[in-house]
């Protein structure tokens, strides 16, 4: 029997392991215990496509929030947090996850990383009509069945089932039914900065920061670069741009001070093109050089 844990406590739990094991897994909703408060949001390191049959709820994502009043099917980008509010006690339906691992140059080819499905600022809710849910539930229940199986290339199949699911969802009629909460300016600003911590879990010096400059952020928050810009001076005191090179700056301290990397390896995963900007950017925001600033740790420790 699976564990009466909520939905997001389950994400908060489970999606790491996934994040790094690269797996694709898929359940049933009601195997999960919804909670009737609001979560905290989660960043999470995978997608998620989520057929909701039976229930209500509202879908919390960017500034933004979406009704659930019938039966839907969402689409979720891993760069943006978002959380999920059930309305009834009810809820059925499936979910899959699956992270980037999982998306392999097959299947990016053919459009999964870059569809409107997923891509920041298109709609990600559609309305399934019941000849459409018919389709899709069966569909979720061979990947129930495929996740359990020894078949050995059951991961492709898996991709397969993925692919259909996104063209049957493109024939629909996606959800025009966006609200926008009360206080914007704070949930923008949480997000923000949320999304803005993500992007440095560096742990390999081949590992490239995904958004590195205000547009990038706005456009994954599905806002404007001026209305990001002022949510954040409203209720943090600084720009975008200040937020951005702090923390680019934090972890660059960091990564000097704690890794053997050297200054190249080090500006290209914080997102430079070539260490000579990087050495710039460091130096007119402390004073010294990259190598300066190593050296003096080494002294003083």
């Amino acid at each position: 029997m699976i564990p009466k844990e909520s939905l997001n406590e389950f994400y908060a739990l489970h999606g790491q392991q996934h994040a790094k094991t690269g797996q694709f897994n898929v359940y049933r909703r009601e195997d999960f215990m919804c909670s009737h408060h609001l979560p905290p949001v989660y960043r999470r390191d995978f997608y998620k496509i989520s057929l909701i049959s039976e229930g209500t709820g509202v879908i919390h994502y960017a500034d933004k929030l979406i009704n659930i009043d019938r039966p839907s099917i969402a689409f979720m980008n891993p760069l943006v947090p978002y959380s999920w509010e059930p309305t009834s006690q009810k809820q059925t339906g499936y979910f899959c996850l699956f992270t980037e691992d999982f998306v392999n140059p097959t299947l990016k080819n053919e459009g999964l990383s870059q569809s409107a499905l997923f891509r920041a600022g298109d709609n990600h809710v559609f309305f399934p009509d019941d000849n459409s849910l018919k389709l899709l539930k069966p569909l979720y229940e061979n990947m129930l069945n495929e996740i359990q199986s020894d078949y050995h290339h059951k991961y492709d199949l898996l991709r397969s089932y993925v692919q259909i699911i996104m063209h049957e969802t493109i024939k629909m009629q996606p959800s025009k039914t966006l609200q926008q909460h009360s206080n914007a300016s704070e949930r923008i600003s949480a997000l923000f900065l949320e999304l803005l911590d993500s992007q440095f879990f560096i742990d390999s010096p081949d590992r490239v920061i995904s958004l590195k400059k205000a547009h990038e952020f706005a456009r994954q928050l599905c806002i404007h670069t001026n209305h990001l810009n002022r949510a954040l001076k409203q209720i943090t005191g600084k720009t975008t741009t200040q937020w951005i090179a702090e923390r680019t700056i934090k972890e660059a301290k960091s990564l000097l001070q704690f890794s053997s990397w050297n200054i190249s390896e080090i500006s290209y995963c914080l997102g430079f093109e070539n260490s000579s900007n990087f050495i710039i950017f460091f130096k007119k925001q402390t004073g010294s050089s990259p190598s300066q600033f190593r050296r003096n740790i080494i002294s003083i420790s």
